[in-house]
């Protein structure tokens, strides 16, 4: 009597590795994990993409030298901070949000080190307006109107004016706040923009005129990871608060 087969073949009747079942491809699974991969590069890369895209447009040393002339011609304070910020775009200064221990006043870190908050103290500090110690002494006096998201119990004048948020709610408080329009005939050099950005930081920036050949465009000179850059990128974030300080009457 022949003996009873179990599977595909009995173990007498086949030696070797027992066959596998052939296993059903999954189409969807693939393309899912794609579709979220290109997502999140999507997600986590876009604030670069303006920037990058700035780079390929960027100024020349000359056109920065034309604009920083006509503006120190004029007696206006945000003419004379776009100049200042004019001269500082193109340093060579590396992304760094650490904590330092600084001077106090007219307290820094390393010269070649720097976040998006270190552009707009630095330049009005060549302005003569120290916002190390216009914060520190607002948040002394203020300390439950600043945000709340950085864990301190007390105002810190190492750190509080080198982080966005005090700086928007410092000028909040004491600037002019202007609507965060998309019309460029809105803002005027020496203005401040806190965008907010896709991956949920803000980002600050102070506006300057735009080089030759791009005419009632207004650009900006910030820090977005890779050095102080003047650069066309005004709209190509979400602006939510938009200042002058000081408030011009």
């Amino acid at each position: 009597m022949a003996r009873p087969k179990s599977g595909f073949y009995s173990t007498i009747e086949y030696i070797g590795p027992r066959p596998q079942k052939p296993k059903k491809k999954n189409f969807f699974g693939g393309w899912v994990i794609i579709a979220i991969a290109l997502a999140m590069g999507s997600y986590f890369a876009s604030p670069l993409i303006p920037f990058l895209k700035a780079a390929q447009l960027g100024a020349s040393d000359e056109q920065a030298a034309l604009a920083i002339g006509a503006l120190e011609q004029s007696n206006l304070p945000g003419d004379k901070l776009a100049a200042i910020a004019l001269a500082h775009a193109g340093e060579a200064i590396s992304f760094d949000s650490s904590y330092y221990k600084i001077a106090y006043p007219n307290g820094d870190i390393p010269a070649n080190k720097g976040v998006a908050a270190d552009v707009v103290v630095r330049c009005f500090r060549k302005l003569g307006i120290d916002l190390q110690v216009k914060v520190h002494e607002d948040m002394v006096q203020n300390f439950r109107s600043y945000p709340g998201i950085f864990g301190a119990s007390a105002p810190d004048g190492n750190i509080d004016h080198r982080r966005v948020a005090n700086l928007q709610r410092f000028f909040e408080r004491n600037g002019e706040t202007l609507s965060p329009s998309r019309s460029g005939g809105e803002y005027a050099p020496g203005d401040i923009v806190v965008w907010a950005l896709a991956n949920g930081e803000k980002h600050t920036g102070i506006v300057v005129p735009s080089p030759a050949g791009h005419e009632n465009e207004n650009w900006v000179v910030h820090n977005m990871g890779s050095g102080v850059r003047w650069e066309n990128v005004l709209f190509e974030y979400a602006i939510e608060r938009h200042f002058r300080y000081p408030a011009r009457k």
